[in-house]
């Protein structure tokens, strides 16, 4: 665990009691403060309550009477489409909102680094797609590479749970805009930007929005060295703001799209092979079409901002391509579940968004795709750019006939749930086909979230092998 720092003998407010709202309080408390919580759900309460937090409710008169702060958990909207009741008497009671990422980082280090030798890094990557694979595989390659090192944020552990890093140690953080937006501290070594693509346009008052919160984790975080995926106007934009001129290889660019050479420094992939330019010269390569933990252009994209970090942490070409051959990928992320007389069947579950879609779809030659939920803001069109390999598609959620009308140049069945389109899917699938469920969608009109629909996707596809 992480203690707060600075906060002995003072009261905080903590809202949202989920993985991240618990484990602040728990820190919180750790370092002397007196943690206060509230959560709407009464279970939630209750989980609180049993580890000794008291649970008031911060909607009644005075209650952030002597609050020094309110801690916020990322699912809860502060600003668009309206801030939380909660947030807006905190505002008007002059408390000062944050998260636990802002803890983290104020809380990380002290007195006690004097005795290292090579100081403890953070490594923090955030983007639309990509990041969940890309922190996961910085974290193996490091891992397999000897290096002490953590994962958490997003993913694996809340950011307060981890052990503080010892001598050399490296904590790789995957980040949200959700937590990056609010979060009053923002100070990694390195940080990542893979893409951006329009998602969770709602929370965050349209495109210009998003791209800020994503934008502060470099604009205040001033990090050391910064990894740019160059892919996007957005991304051109922001890797320009943070160089200070030609040849500054404080910022490395990535790009899955065309070659980068010239003064700086410069990481790609094309065709399947990633390529590192310095001062307009190769340093390093890889041949990514072999590693089976990372198919596709998008995950391409991943290896190659993951090989950039690190590379900045000291890695060599030959010790990243190792770890790459090892790594195994992320559940509900291309992840191959079975196989059955040449049919492979892929679960994408976390491809939640258009961009993400498309990118698995560009993996495989041939896709009976599984697809539908529900729709995000901007319609289907950019996808359907993308669809060139779907041979059919077989659409689920609770609007599935919605869905399917704005897909065209291909055979589509509305199936309405899980079971009927794998099965449907499957009994038509041809050796050499992919069943492909990347559903450009979320889930929450049918599940709880995007894990519990691939997992209902993998249980269909176990029945049939």
């Amino acid at each position: 665990m992480i203690p707060v720092a600075g906060v002995e003998n003072v009261r905080v407010a903590v809202l949202g009691l989920g993985r991240s709202g618990l484990s602040a309080a728990r820190a919180l408390r750790a370092g002397g403060a007196k943690a206060v919580c509230w959560d709407d759900n009464a279970a939630a309460r209750e989980a609180a309550e049993a580890e000794g937090f008291a649970c008031v409710d911060l909607m009644k008169p005075g209650a952030f009477e002597a609050v020094a702060a309110l801690i916020v958990s990322p699912g809860i909207p502060h600003l668009y489409p309206e801030p939380n009741r909660v947030i807006a008497a905190a505002w008007a009671a002059g408390v000062p909102v944050d998260n636990d990422i802002g803890l983290f980082f104020r809380s990380l280090g002290g007195a006690t680094w004097d005795r290292f030798d090579v100081a403890p890094r953070v490594v923090a990557v955030t983007g639309s797609n990509g990041k969940s694979t890309t922190s996961a595989l910085i974290h193996h390659v490091l891992c397999a590479a000897g290096r002490d090192a953590q994962l958490a944020g997003n993913i694996g552990r809340g950011v307060l749970d981890i052990d503080p890093p010892g001598d050399g140690g490296v904590v790789v953080l995957e980040l949200s805009s959700y937590q990056t937006e609010l979060a009053r501290a923002l100070t990694p070594d390195v940080a990542v930007f893979t893409n951006i693509s329009p998602d969770h346009l709602d929370r965050h008052g349209g495109m210009g929005g998003y791209f800020a919160a994503k934008r502060r984790l470099f604009a205040e975080g001033g990090p050391d060295r910064c990894v740019i995926g160059v892919d996007e106007v957005e991304g051109r934009f922001l890797a320009n703001q943070l160089s200070e001129g030609v040849g500054d290889d404080r910022v490395i660019d990535v790009s899955v799209e065309r070659k980068l050479t010239g003064p700086g420094w410069h990481v790609f992939a094309r065709k399947g092979f990633l390529s590192e330019y310095r001062k307009g010269r190769q340093v390093g390569a890889i041949d990514l079409r072999a590693v089976a933990g990372l198919p596709g252009e998008h995950n391409h994209q991943n290896a190659a901002c993951a090989y950039a970090v690190c590379r900045t942490l000291g890695l060599g070409p030959r010790e990243i391509e190792k770890g790459f051959q090892s790594f195994g990928g992320l559940p509900h992320r291309s992840q191959l579940v079975g196989e059955k007389d040449g049919v492979r069947f892929v679960n994408d579950s976390k491809a939640t968004n258009v961009d993400a879609a498309a990118m698995a779809l560009k993996a495989f030659p041939r896709v009976r795709w599984i697809c539908g939920g529900l729709e995000k803001d901007g319609g289907l069109g950019g996808l359907l750019e993308a669809a060139g390999s779907v041979v059919k598609a077989y659409v689920i959620g609770r609007e599935a006939a919605k869905f399917a009308v704005q897909l065209h140049g291909f055979e589509v069945e509305v199936c309405g749930d899980m079971g009927t389109a794998v099965a449907r899917a499957a009994a038509e699938a041809e050796p050499g086909e992919v069943v492909l469920l990347a559903p450009a969608a979320a889930s929450f009109d049918q599940y709880d979230n995007f894990e519990k629909r691939g997992d209902h996707f993998r249980e269909e596809v176990a029945k049939l092998l």
